[in-house]
């Protein structure tokens, strides 16, 4: 018999009521009174399980099946009753179980509740649990939302080199990558680094398709301990010719609400799930943010309205410091309470490429931070004049032959443009309430640690 995915039959058991149907999944639970016998079955399809009926009088080796241990892999076959007045809402009256594949007493995960530190232990394991499947069940849709919000902007999705010549934040925090050839040479003929950003690369794309972003892994060497940082992870970077600093703000505040959005519609049992189990405002904090309008201040501004607030914060906020997460928070959750961007930060703070502002003191930067997390968007319009970026590169001790073709397009056609970055694992831990970026990641690259 053809198997059925448990995902098909929980969304609407009505259509396979008296069906005799297979599934097949992992066994979640298995509780007996000795008499009947109740299994949570899971294969993937659905964050629910399906419960199967296991009687004496319907199964031959019902006593057999009662042996399994949680973990293993079984085909059941059966007829689907509906159950209307019970907590799910169908089960499956098993006539047969045909074990796949064992599971014995050592399976680490028995317990229904495990810590996230232990989990991080067994990451090929982890998936199985009800967290981690919430957790990378959102992070799927939310990816799946990301590419259909800029399909439908009429971006282009490209890909940019993970091995890069270049560090387009100027940053030095790269791993560089080493090869030879088999008569011993360098294999690039120069040095090469994974990437940091495919910022620059996008430009150029950007200037020829007109409006693109990239998706990809992303690298940064930094040598943090913090919830918030891993050696590896994934980058959104939009980039759009003929746009200026407000389109900018207007396409991350349009992504955002849209990708939220269509996570909220996906995944209400995963959601609900986390909202219960790890932060209950979670969903109250998302649909804040899909109906509120995102507030606007310039960076001058906010520390204006933060500087009476001083004594409430670690490190007290002063024009010409980078904002802090506390400075961010406060700003999103006590003055504006709803998203807001910071713009025209001081030069000195932002990267050699954000377009200079008139007062010669500030960038036409933008960052974008919501209540309860702080900054989850970076961006800028971009520097399109060639002396001024040329000026710039020298005055940080840069080389401007390492950046020779991205000067190229200011020679070339050089338009206004902006783009900004979104790092995908913050967006995750901001869609489920999970606060270490390590539990939002299927196989996390940290600091001291390669799981």
């Amino acid at each position: 018999m053809e198997r059925v995915e448990i995902s098909k039959i929980l969304q609407a058991p009505a259509a396979f009521a008296g069906q005799e149907l297979t599934v097949c999944g992992w066994v979640r639970t298995l509780r007996s009174s000795g008499k009947i016998a109740f299994l949570a079955l899971h294969d993937g399809s659905s964050f629910n399980s399906l419960q199967v009926l296991l009687t004496p009088e319907e199964l031959a080796d019902f006593d057999d099946v009662l042996r399994l241990n949680v973990g293993a892999a079984v085909c059941v076959s059966g007829v689907l009753s509906l159950t209307p007045n019970a907590a799910q809402p169908c089960e499956l009256r098993a006539s047969s179980v045909l074990l796949e594949g064992a599971s014995d007493g050592e399976y680490p995960l028995q317990k229904k509740r495990h810590t996230l530190e232990f989990l991080r232990t067994m990451p090929h394991l982890r998936g199985r649990t009800n967290t981690l499947q919430a957790v990378f069940r959102v992070r799927a849709a939310a990816a799946q939302a990301i590419h259909s919000f800029f399909r439908e902007q009429g971006f282009f999705y490209v890909h940019t080199p993970i091995i890069s010549t270049g560090d387009a934040e100027g940053a030095g925090e790269q791993f560089e990558v080493k090869a030879t050839t088999e008569g011993g040479g360098d294999f690039f003929g120069k040095p090469v680094y994974l990437t940091v950003s495919g910022q620059l690369e996008g430009e150029a794309l950007a200037m020829s398709l007109g409006k693109i972003y990239t998706f990809g892994p992303t690298f940064r060497a930094e040598d943090s301990h913090t919830a918030r940082h891993a050696a590896e992870f994934w980058m959104i970077e939009p980039e759009m010719a003929f746009a200026d600093l407000n389109d900018d703000m207007a396409l991350a505040e349009a992504m955002l609400k849209s990708v939220i959005g269509s996570v909220m519609a996906q995944c209400g049992a995963e959601l609900e799930f986390l909202c219960k189990f790890y932060d209950n405002e979670l969903t109250e904090r998302l649909k804040a943010v899909c109906e509120s309008p995102f507030a606007r201040v310039s960076y001058t501004q906010a520390v204006a309205l933060l500087e009476p607030h001083n004594a409430d914060f670690a490190y007290p906020v002063a024009w010409g410091a980078d904002l802090q997460t506390e400075h961010e928070r406060f700003l999103t959750e006590k003055i504006f309470k709803s998203p807001v961007f910071v713009t025209d930060y001081p030069a000195e703070i932002k990267a050699f490429y954000m377009r200079m502002n008139e007062d010669g003191k500030t960038v036409a930067a933008m960052d974008c931070l919501v209540p309860g997390v702080g900054e989850i968007i970076g961006g800028s319009q971009r520097e399109e004049r060639l002396g001024l970026l040329e000026e710039r590169i020298r005055a940080l001790g840069m080389c401007t032959d390492d950046y020779a073709r991205y000067l190229d397009l200011r020679r070339w056609g050089g338009c206004r443009h902006c783009g900004f970055g979104l790092g995908f694992e913050r967006l995750v831990m901001y869609l489920t309430g999970i606060g270490n970026i390590r539990d939002v990641l299927p196989y996390p690259r940290t600091a001291g640690s390669a799981v």
